[in-house]
């Protein structure tokens, strides 16, 4: 069953790809938009596991702005945060304590419209 989930196209991470460049008026807009949204995945204890990660991909894919609660020390969290960034290839657009948000524009169907 781990196996099969592992090899659905939810869980592809994005290493490699590159980052969309978003403008400080989007982030400024985007950052706006997150103040009402709740944390969409908690990542614990257990770190950045494939599940963890297959969901961050998900919540991505369907929302294109997430909010991600990290619970673990300082040092961790930040190392965290960057690594969610890079492995799901989305912009992080702010951390407040031990929540972070990021934006990955889905090319498909675009949710979030932003500003030029």
């Amino acid at each position: 069953m781990l196996e099969s989930a592992a090899s659905t196209p939810s869980s592809v991470c994005h290493i490699g790809v590159s980052q969309m460049s978003l403008s400080t008026r989007q982030k400024k807009h985007l950052r706006g938009l997150t103040h009402a949204l709740q944390p969409v995945v908690i990542v614990a204890g257990k770190g950045l596991s494939e599940n963890v990660m297959a969901e961050i991909e998900t919540a991505l894919d369907h929302h294109e702005l997430v909010k991600i609660k990290l619970r673990c020390d300082r040092e961790t969290r930040q190392s965290l945060i960057e690594e969610i960034a890079r492995r799901c290839a989305a912009e992080k657009i702010h951390v407040i304590g031990q929540v972070a948000c990021y934006f990955r524009r889905n090319p498909e169907k675009p949710v979030v419209e932003l500003p030029s």
